[in-house]
């Protein structure tokens, strides 16, 4: 059953903020006075989401959702990292993201300074062409590995998981994501398009935002159903 698309009111805006390290705190209250700003029909879609994640918690004790876009270097990052930072604000630990891409390259640094610009850790543990950064969102938890990898690399899900589609391409590129039982089209626009411009700093950052906004309002939706 579909829950009313206002948002919930019995999780509190602050529901575990004192759980987040201090410095993204700011964010992610900014984040959370902006979800009414979503569209109707964009609300409508996520929810969604939303009921697909509580119904497998609910009916498999965890929700497993695998972020792709083509390359695996922004936009899947930006939504895996503000999804698993969403579960632990609202306190779903039932919910575990992974990402990958059609092809490996990297994470790109741009999408590692727009994160930290937020407030989260990042520290790369090498400095190879492909690093694998250690994000971390609360103390009191391991960190998140972001690095570029194919969405079907060992250590991602291989059956019984949401497909969440980034970016066009990469849903056009896979008509069949293996192993996913739901796909959903998110398709932001890529923020690559303003790199190295005056405008690259604020186009990562409005794009960071815009899915972060999605990203939590998702999450609390799920986590209302979750915690009746």
């Amino acid at each position: 059953m579909l829950l009313a698309l206002s948002l919930p009111t019995s999780l509190g805006v602050n529901a575990s903020a004192a759980e987040l390290i201090e410095p993204v705190r700011p964010f992610v209250e900014k984040v959370e006075t902006s979800l009414d700003d979503l569209s109707k029909s964009r609300k409508q879609f996520l929810q969604s989401i939303a009921n697909d994640v509580a119904k497998r918690i609910e009916s498999e004790g965890k929700a497993e959702l695998n972020f792709i876009c083509t390359h695996n270097s922004r936009r899947s990052h930006l939504a895996q990292v503000w999804f698993q930072t969403a579960a632990v604000y609202y306190q779903v630990p039932q919910i575990v993201t992974y990402s990958g891409g059609t092809e490996a390259t990297a994470c790109n640094i741009r999408t590692v300074q727009a994160l930290r610009r937020a407030g989260l850790s990042i520290v790369a543990t090498s400095q190879q062409s492909n690093p694998i950064y250690l994000v971390q969102c609360a103390e009191d938890m391991a960190p998140m590995r972001a690095f570029s990898k194919v969405y079907h690399s060992e250590g991602n899900p291989q059956k019984g998981f949401i497909a969440m589609m980034c970016c066009s391409d990469a849903d056009e590129a896979c008509p069949v994501v293996l192993g996913s039982d739901a796909r959903y089209p998110l398709h932001y626009e890529d923020p690559k398009v303003a790199d190295n411009t005056d405008q690259e700093t604020s186009r990562y950052d409005e794009r960071s935002l815009e899915i972060a906004r999605e990203m939590f309002f998702i999450v609390r939706q799920a986590a209302e159903q979750v915690k009746r």
